[in-house]
């Protein structure tokens, strides 16, 4: 009996490796998340590390990054240690100019900038607060929201921001990494009014954890779920 249980494990975990495997042949896009902001987009070409922080060996079932992009300052996008351990020789960090001011290497991008590397065109967006008890967490023009072009797709990552109107605007995105936790980005409701503008194909909820808990993504779903040309998609980010 041990024997056969142990045949049928193996067998399955060749199916889900060879599955994985055949994605990436494929060149599609697979998203990993790692916790809360953090996770990797692959292609069997590319792999990107997005605001590294937790674990060090988390990151260590990846094959080393070509790109690592940084959206802020603040301890839950920023790990200078986590930086300095999974950066390669030919790893480019890109981050606004204040992560850069901490890391003293990598390539600056500000709110507007459009550069290609590795490969891989990167647009930096704004990412900031509005309503005014909020303010203070993100400031206009310090952090970076991304819209990465891969594979002749469009990924947007909000970073820590609220329903702006540069998020609102933006078009032909194909997936959506989208903020919603209080008190310091959106809530619920405005996370789901700005993607019902935007419109990508695919939404991730993402950095969904606040001070009161976790905001509700199955609300954010159903909210979403009004137009149904959009598709929410969850990933564990939380264990």
């Amino acid at each position: 009996m041990n024997v056969i249980l142990r045949s049928h494990a193996i067998f399955i975990f060749f199916l889900i490796s060879s599955a994985f495997t055949q994605d990436l042949n494929n060149n599609e896009i697979t998203f990993t998340p790692i916790s809360h902001a953090s996770f990797v987009i692959q292609t069997s070409e590319k792999t990107i590390f997005v605001d590294p922080v937790g674990d060090i060996d988390t990151y260590s079932t990846f094959s080393p990054p070509d790109i690592i992009l940084i959206t802020h300052t603040h301890g839950d996008h920023l790990s200078k240690e986590i930086v300095n351990s999974v950066k390669k020789e030919k790893t480019v960090v890109v981050a606004p100019k204040a992560v850069i001011d901490q890391l003293r290497y990598g390539e600056i991008l500000k709110n507007g900038d459009k550069k290609t590397f590795a490969g891989v065109m990167i647009e930096a967006v704004p990412m900031y607060n509005l309503t005014e008890d909020r303010l203070n967490f993100h400031k206009k023009g310090q952090g970076n929201g991304y819209v990465v072009t891969l594979d002749e797709k469009r990924i947007y990552i909000s970073g820590d921001t609220e329903d702006i109107v540069e998020m609102r605007e933006l078009k032909e995105i194909d997936f959506a990494f989208i903020c919603m936790n209080l008190p310091y980005t959106m809530t619920v409701e405005q996370a789901a009014s700005a993607v019902l503008e935007m419109k990508p194909k695919v939404v991730y909820p993402y950095h969904y954890r606040g001070q009161g808990g976790f905001s509700d993504i199955e609300k954010f779903k159903k909210l979403v779920n009004k137009d149904n040309s959009i598709e929410v998609r969850f990933l564990e980010w939380y264990n």
